[in-house]
């Protein structure tokens, strides 16, 4: 059959298949089974509202959960996320989000997550001090204080569940059991002087880099 046919007709023929499979209705993150370590500890809670305790050496953890939502654990040390109807869009987009938050939570409660702010730029440096204020519900009494090109110093008060250190005067080491709060917290710092893409000053959050441009000459 493919004898007389052109190279563009036979690419095409070899191309097509019979069997149509449809994966629109699965998430390609949410089907992924979860390893939990044996540090770690699961407990669903129905009720007031639907959430899962996530327990490890780091401390504890909740993670909304939709009705919707099905917990399963095939194997011992493995938990299974799926909803009751993947078809409806709203549900499928959860199946993946809610995976990734639960996956998270428990590198939080083990590993926990950390990152580098790097001050780039002449004269900028870093410090960490007291805060006037003291110790304050939600804040841990400590400051980060950066001089970054303005004409006046920089403060960013650190809250209680963030834990920040100097390395370097221009390099802050910054951690959390939060994935989310940590990425609320570098982005307010960096904030202060994003990176500009002429002279490649400014705050830089982990391995970030920037595309340098060439300035326009008269």
């Amino acid at each position: 059959m493919l004898r007389g046919a052109t190279p563009q007709v036979r690419r095409a023929l070899r191309s097509f298949s019979s069997s149509a499979t449809n994966y629109a209705n699965v998430s390609n993150i949410g089907k992924q089974p979860i390893q939990i370590p044996p540090t770690v500890t699961l407990t669903p809670i129905s009720s007031p509202s639907h959430v899962l305790a996530v327990q490890g050496p780091l401390g504890t953890t909740n993670i909304p959960l939709h009705p919707y939502t099905q917990l399963e654990f095939p194997e011992p040390q493995v938990l299974a996320v799926s909803v009751e109807n993947p078809k409806e869009k709203k549900q499928r987009s959860m199946w993946g989000l809610t995976r990734t938050l639960i996956q998270n939570a428990i590198i939080g409660m083990t590993e926990g997550f950390s990152t580098t702010l790097y001050l780039v730029g002449v004269g900028y440096r870093a410090a960490i001090e007291d805060d006037p204020l003291g110790v304050r519900v939600g804040w841990s009494g400590k400051r980060i204080n950066m001089r970054v090109g303005f004409s006046h110093m920089v403060f960013v008060p650190i809250p209680d569940h963030i834990t920040a250190s100097i390395i370097n005067p221009t390099r802050i080491a910054v951690s959390c059991t939060d994935k989310h709060l940590l990425g609320l917290f570098t982005a307010k710092v960096r904030s202060w002087r994003p990176p500009e893409p002429y002279k490649g000053k400014g705050i830089f959050v982990g391995n970030e880099q920037i595309r340098i441009k060439a300035v326009k000459k008269k």
